[in-house]
């Protein structure tokens, strides 16, 4: 969130290999740390904190990169670079899971290479794997990756990135003024969306355990492989975009896309009469928890089903009668959920590449590198808040709320894009370089 302003910063004005190097390398060197902290005698935890924290900031050179892709792409190129990067991401967080789990063949005792003091366990094999593919990426960007900036319509031109070049080597499709507003409204439209798929993300785990009577270990194999699947999906609606944009733009895309997540969060909303079943372990002298006037009138036939277990020694399941919302909320069935899993699959990606071609487009040729920036740190202040949503308002008040509330925040989403539609146009067809149906 903090370190993605500052990299689009600093690319705007120096050779992109620099901050692309700088902050890999520090996610090799926090990579690196973490598999060593076992070794200090005292504090060990706030190594590790640091090291995830190094990893965060590293991580920052994704506004660095999609300024590249910005720059380096004509109009009717950038919607198919843009989704391309999009599903290269979505295959990564498909197959980190997927390594993460073949990384505990290795056991928790793993091997130990005295010489270094290096444990090589479950534990640290997955970061010094990361560190390993960190390498890997600095050694392509130094014999690979090359500055390259083509204007709007193509036309290869001068980049103020490339060695030995002035900042006033931009050419004239560059004169004229960024539209902010539209701008802002992108940045919203974005922590929004980001913001509703880190609560879906959330909420998967709890929200089974307590509709379904999943163990925690089931909550998390299943919902595992739910979201494995939904990545593919993400890559298939990658691709398609890539085809759809061109006939119907991206702001009617966009559209479809909040339209779609405002259903998936919809149907998530509680609507039958069976509750979900109860978890009392935490009952005491068999007594039941003060409950609200409302929940007083609920039937007594609802609860004469539910006992009290007489065995702890294994998990409880259900919904805790801790949080008092389980007395009276119909449970979400499971058709629900898988129909809502599919359809936010569906609608996440469209959103989330559109906005930012969107956004590229919008800031036209000008350096994209604050811009990109501050969009990354949106999204990231929006994943921040994803999992502070879900342990207020989904534990305290129940899922009845949590989405309806969601929803609304989707409806007025939709409502800011009806407000700016014509505003989320390229910069050059807002000067009347280029028409729109070249776009």
């Amino acid at each position: 969130m903090v370190a993605s302003p500052l990299f689009g910063l600093w690319s705007n004005y120096r050779p992109r290999r620099e901050p692309l190097v700088v902050s890999t390398t520090i996610s090799v060197a926090a990579n690196c740390l973490y598999a060593y902290v076992h070794l200090p005698h005292s504090h060990n935890k706030y190594y590790m904190l640091t090291a995830r924290a190094l990893v965060g900031f590293g991580a920052g050179n994704v506004a660095v990169v999609r300024s590249y892709i910005a720059g380096a792409t004509s109009l009717t190129e950038r919607t198919s670079a843009m989704a391309n990067t999009s599903a290269c991401q979505a295959v990564g967080f498909i197959l980190g899971p997927v390594f993460q789990t073949c990384f505990t063949l290795i056991g928790e005792e793993g091997i130990t290479w005295k010489l270094i003091h290096l444990q090589l366990n479950m534990y640290t094999a997955p970061v010094l794997f990361g560190a390993l593919l960190g390498v890997i990426n600095i050694i392509l960007i130094f014999a690979i990756f090359r500055e390259h900036r083509v204007d709007d319509m193509g036309r290869q031109c001068k980049s103020i990135n490339s060695e030995g070049e002035e900042s006033g080597s931009l050419d004239q499709d560059a004169e004229g003024n960024v539209d902010h507003v539209a701008v802002v409204a992108i940045n919203f439209l974005f922590f929004v969306i980001l913001f509703v798929f880190a609560v879906f993300e959330t909420i998967a785990t709890p929200l089974t355990m307590d509709m379904y009577s999943w163990t925690r270990k089931e909550a998390v194999f299943y919902n595992g492989i739910i979201l494995s699947v939904v990545g593919i999906e993400s890559v298939i609606v990658f691709m398609v975009v890539k085809m759809l944009s061109k006939k119907t733009g991206e702001r009617a895309i966009l559209h479809g896309g909040l339209l779609i997540v405002l259903v998936g969060f919809f149907i998530l909303l509680p609507w039958g009469k069976k509750l979900p079943n109860i978890q009392w372990q935490e009952i005491k002298n068999n007594s039941i928890p003060r409950t609200t006037s409302t929940e007083m009138l609920m039937p007594f036939w609802s609860l004469e089903a539910l006992q009290l277990p007489s065995n702890h020694t294994v998990e409880p399941v259900g919904c805790p009668i801790t949080q008092s919302w389980c007395l009276n909320t119909p449970m979400i069935y499971l058709a629900q959920y898988i129909s809502s899993d599919i359809l936010i699959g569906l609608g996440y990606p469209v959103c989330n590449v559109m906005s930012y071609t969107l956004y590229s487009k919008i800031l036209g040729p000008k350096p994209q590198g604050v811009y990109m920036g501050w969009l990354t740190a949106s999204g990231s202040g929006a994943r921040i808040l994803g999992p502070v949503f879900v342990s207020q308002i989904y534990t305290h008040l129940g899922p009845r709320w949590a989405f309806s509330l969601i929803c609304g925040v989707v409806v007025v989403s939709l409502l800011l894009l009806e407000v700016v539609y014509k505003r989320l146009i390229a910069f050059s067809v807002r000067y009347g370089r280029m028409q729109e149906e070249n776009c």
